[in-house]
């Protein structure tokens, strides 16, 4: 089989990079720039192909069956589009797989006419906290309820070397994350109610957000983020017996029906979640052997962003 393509050179795909060498996968990393391009080798010992796609293109590769696509969030749906048009099979895309909410048009219209498998690339829908709380859920019963938070550090983010367009719109590129972990995990909207308002000098669109709705399955759902605020990110879900608290995501509290403490549990085994970037080692495997059930898809995400245009204000 042909090496997987691994699209970007900076700090996600050298996260990629280890978990293909830990895998075994033989691979070809394309980046952009010589620095960046000269800073993954020097990082992970992987030599880099520098110009861009177009250059490398221009060395007629053999097409992979798959390709993992880390670029930065501008040309994260340009590049897609490319590899679509050259017939790649398998392609993994980097959340939230578009710079801005309009460009999900042109991308979703290119897939369609494909047969390209595009996945996104959440990587919390893979971590030992969630897949473990997914099964103990269903064992419950499903979820009656659920919340979740997606507040944003704005007095650090204001302080990162990062382009406008990344900026201005955070909400799809991070805060997307929690969101799509806790529809993952707790059923797919089916109405929803939003309010917002604020804006700050590095994201001029809202920045204090709230809401409520119901599910498909009938769970009902509420969350709130105030990025001009102290916060964090979490999710808690609740099933007739427990309530799954997931603060950080990486890790899981338990409490028990009729208790008021919440208990860390020691039934996970998160040893593969701390020796890579959590998720994305099981995320790499799964994708690998084209078990793609629990994946959020080019459509999945088309379709997401009705809500998220909701929520966002966008």
């Amino acid at each position: 089989m042909a090496p997987v393509w691994l699209l970007g050179s900076g700090d996600m795909a050298v996260e990629y990079s280890r978990v293909l060498s830990e895998i075994g996968i033989d691979f070809i990393t394309i980046g952009r720039s010589k620095k960046s391009g000269f800073q993954y080798s020097q990082r992970t010992g992987f030599k880099t192909y520098t110009g861009g796609l177009p250059k490398f293109l221009k060395t007629k590769p053999v097409l992979p069956k798959f390709a993992i696509i880390a670029v930065s969030i501008e040309s994260l749906s340009s590049v897609c589009e490319t590899l679509i048009e050259l017939g790649v099979e398998n392609i993994l895309l980097e959340k939230p797989g578009v710079g801005e909410i309009n460009e999900i048009d042109s991308l979703i219209r290119k897939s369609r006419l494909s047969k390209s498998n595009i996945l996104l690339a959440y990587n919390r829908r893979f971590y030992s906290s969630v897949k473990y709380a997914k099964n103990q859920i269903v064992r419950d019963g499903g979820v009656l309820s659920f919340r979740f938070e997606f507040t944003e550090w704005s007095h650090q983010i204001r302080n990162l070397n990062k382009n406008r367009v990344e900026l201005e719109n955070w909400f799809l590129g991070n805060s997307t994350h929690v969101i799509d972990t806790a529809f993952f995990l707790c059923g797919l909207p089916k109405e929803i109610k939003c309010y917002h308002k604020g804006g700050n000098d590095w994201h001029p669109k809202p920045t204090i957000f709230s809401g409520a709705g119901i599910c498909e399955n009938g769970a009902l759902f509420s969350y709130d983020a105030n990025w001009d605020a102290p916060g964090r990110w979490n999710i808690e879900v609740l099933t007739k017996s427990r309530r799954y608290i997931f603060r950080p995501l990486e890790k899981l509290q338990i409490q028990e029906i009729g208790s008021v403490d919440s208990v860390f549990t020691k039934e996970i085994d998160y040893s593969i979640d701390e020796k890579f970037k959590p998720g994305l080692y099981d995320q790499v495997l799964t994708f690998l052997r084209s078990d793609f059930k629990n994946f959020c898809t080019i459509e999945d995400q088309y379709n997401f962003f009705h809500f998220y245009k909701q929520i966002s204000g966008y």
